[in-house]
């Protein structure tokens, strides 16, 4: 016969109840806060939000669905909608593959350390601090922005700036406005005949150097000449239209002779006191043009900021702050990786290009996903960048969905009912990859 278990004590069973009600009531106390403000701070906006969502923007009146409904027919939110999708689609994009590239870069020099360092830096300034910071950046007058600084000192490198930018024709003499910018003189001359070209609006500080004192236009022989000077005598007096003493000729100033059926019959460029002639042109008449590439205004550089490139600006700015979180992350899974595969892989033959395509990049496909999704929940929240870097004339063209949830509910809108949908509409957007890293989190730990 077997023996039958001698049966439990009832009191050993009690206190065996009451220690696990005590293992769950220690964990609520120490769950409880965490909860608490959970709830308080995520769970109630959320729940509260979706409720006013069905309001009006009084709060009093129950639209249902209206909210939503406008929000899609609303050209604003349809704008902040696409600006959010080219977020989505470009930022995450460009930061995995920099932090990729960087990461196995930095694997190969020998301050690495010091390189992950400089390229961490930014994700210690707020962003607050880094949209002041990329605003002034952006400047269109290159005094003030350093992107447009070195864009027009490369400019300027290659094509010579105009040299008269501010000038302009003393008017009721003997220039009038021409097409695209130029000046031509208002009467014919011929060969034999000098003319008196009089500008105003050069500072005499602007004046390139070795400019040297104007005189009065006199015929050369059988050339038709000139004078090109700045018709203003300095302390004032003088008489418009001459040539007074003290008046700078005008050095360096294209001047074309233009015949009657529009041809060039001739081209030259101003002395250092102005003067100009051309010799061997044929008997006739003749207008003189000074080319509008002499008083062009002086290139300033791109338009960072204007209504076609203020998104990939700002994208740009964001990518500058990331970009070592990034980097830092996949060095994290860049240093797991076995290294006798990729010894082996060199071995046999391949080259380091192979070997990263083939080898290191299907190997971090795991970090390389949480790294993107990550980006994506972020760009989805992006709303500091946004607001600070873009100018107010701009704004509409830059939103994104959290900007304009934002204006819609507090930036002058004040209808919150509509702003609730939108926030709804962004929690929508983001959950769906929250769950998705979650996941991925649960699954590299199981």
């Amino acid at each position: 016969m077997t023996a039958t278990p001698a049966p439990t004590a009832p009191g050993a069973a009690q206190r065996r109840r009451r220690a696990q009600r005590r293992k769950r009531l220690v964990a609520w106390v120490f769950v409880l806060p965490a909860a608490l403000l959970l709830g308080a701070l995520v769970v109630y906006p959320v729940l509260f939000s979706i409720g006013r969502s069905l309001f009006d923007a009084t709060g009093t009146r129950f639209v249902g669905v209206g909210n939503y409904t406008e929000m899609f027919q609303d050209p604003a939110t349809l704008q902040a909608i696409r600006n959010s999708t080219l977020w989505v689609v470009v930022a995450p994009v460009l930061l995995t593959g920099l932090g990729l590239v960087l990461a196995v870069l930095t694997e190969k020099i020998r301050w690495a350390t010091a390189f992950k360092l400089l390229l961490f830096l930014p994700m210690a300034v707020s962003f607050l601090a880094a949209g002041i910071i990329f605003r002034l950046a952006y400047e269109h007058d290159p005094d003030k922005g350093v992107l447009n600084a070195a864009v027009t000192a490369v400019h300027d490198t290659f094509q010579e700036p105009a040299p008269y930018p501010t000038a302009r024709a003393r008017e009721g003499h003997a220039l009038r406005s021409g097409p695209g910018g130029a000046y031509v003189t208002a009467s014919p001359a011929s060969p034999g005949e000098a003319v008196t070209l009089g500008f105003v609006g050069v500072a005499p500080g602007e004046l390139p150097g070795g400019a040297e004192p104007a005189e009065p236009a006199t015929a050369r022989g059988d050339a038709l000449g000139g004078v090109a000077y700045l018709d203003f005598a300095p302390g004032g007096g003088g008489t418009e239209g001459a040539v007074d003493a003290g008046e700078s000729g005008l050095p360096g100033m294209a001047v074309e002779a233009v015949a009657p059926d529009g041809t060039v019959a001739g081209h030259t460029t101003t002395a250092a006191d102005g003067s100009f002639a051309f010799g061997g042109l044929p008997p006739g008449t003749y207008t003189l043009r000074l080319p509008g590439e002499n008083f062009a205004e002086p290139y300033q550089g791109v338009s960072w900021l204007g209504p076609s490139l203020v998104t990939p600006a700002i994208i740009g700015a964001y990518v500058w702050i990331w970009t070592g979180f990034a980097m830092v992350l996949i060095g994290a899974g860049l240093a797991t990786l076995p290294r006798d595969t990729l010894e082996a892989a060199r071995i046999d033959g391949a080259n380091e290009w192979q070997v990263f395509r083939r080898i290191t990049v299907p190997l971090l496909a795991p970090v390389l996903t949480v790294v993107f999704v990550t980006m994506v929940i972020n760009v989805m929240k992006v709303f500091d960048l946004v607001y600070i870097i873009a100018p107010g004339p701009v704004q509409p063209d830059a939103t994104v969905l959290a900007t304009q949830m934002w204006l819609v509910s507090f930036g002058g809108g004040n209808d919150q009912g509509l702003g609730s949908a939108l926030a709804v509409l962004l929690l929508v957007l983001v959950v769906p990859a929250m769950i998705f890293n979650v996941r991925r989190f649960r699954r590299s730990q199981s």
